[in-house]
């Protein structure tokens, strides 16, 4: 495991934090990141990829049990303590359920909730000590279905629960922790994607690649990665935080709406938008 250090000099104003991004080396993460350098924050990011400077990187891959949780522990002992767990990690794989290969879906929750598992259990008793806070990077995808992203969709509806779940048991300890839920948002992670081909999915490739391709649209014509960013830093500043929050207005309505809206209605609007009969 490799800390790697940048020579660039440290903004002195600011709030002077410390900061774990899981997943900072590019998109939100990276956006999250910068906005909090700028604040006067020590940003490390713990990805398999490294983060430009100022960000200073630690090597791990959130799918292996234990590289996370020593990632945390290296970054605390330079450091002394903790401030901010922010978890960006994810992985999406464009797939359908009955073809779907177990190592896939596998190492999709193994990135996008376990590893927020093992990060939240790492960081705990160092966020304790200076009544920290947290904030799980989730999607609307987890709020409403995403015909053939299942798998990420359900991942990101845990990931949503586990924010709410573990804010309950932190709180009277001083810490909080929040879900952040992103609709589309122009990033590479679209090009990033795994998507099954015609031989993989066999009968359902014309549905699958209909709604892949409605995903892609409303990916790279949603939100910048740097709003997105500027509702992390906010939601993490926030005195009493929500447990689950939508970034941004438009998807706070949509949030809503579903959750009052009878289910046979949103999927029905779902199907139309993905372009699934």
């Amino acid at each position: 495991m490799n800390v790697r250090k940048n020579t660039e000099k440290k903004e002195t104003s600011g709030k002077n934090r410390v900061v774990i991004i899981v997943g900072a080396s590019s998109g939100i993460g990276r956006e999250t990141a910068l906005r909090l350098v700028q604040q006067g924050d020590s940003v490390f990011n713990i990805s398999r990829t490294s983060a430009a400077p100022p960000v200073r990187t630690v090597t791990a891959d959130a799918s292996e049990e234990g590289q996370l949780t020593r990632a945390v522990e290296a970054v605390c002992a330079e450091t002394g303590g903790l401030d901010l767990l922010v978890y960006c990690a994810g992985y999406s794989c464009l797939a359908p359920v009955a073809r779907a290969r177990s190592e896939d879906y596998r190492y999709l929750f193994e990135v996008n909730y376990f590893g927020a598992v093992e990060a939240l259990k790492a960081c705990a008793p160092y966020l304790e000590k200076r009544r920290g806070r947290a904030v799980l990077v989730g999607s609307m995808g987890g709020e409403l279905p995403i015909p053939y992203d299942g798998f990420y969709s359900a991942s990101k509806a845990a990931l949503a629960m586990l924010a709410r779940e573990t804010d309950m048991e932190w709180r009277p300890r001083g810490m909080r922790v929040s879900a952040l839920l992103p609709g589309g948002t122009a990033t590479g992670f679209t090009d990033k994607r795994t998507v099954y081909s015609a031989e993989e999915s066999e009968g359902y490739f014309s549905a699958l690649r209909k709604s892949g391709a409605a995903l892609a649209n409303a990916e790279q014509g949603g939100m910048a990665p740097s709003l997105v960013a500027d509702a992390v830093v906010k939601l993490a500043a926030r005195r009493s935080p929500p447990a689950v929050m939508a970034a941004g207005g438009r998807n706070a309505v949509v949030r809503a709406l579903a959750r009052m809206l009878p289910e046979r209605v949103t999927d029905w609007a779902v199907r139309r938008k993905f372009n699934q009969k």
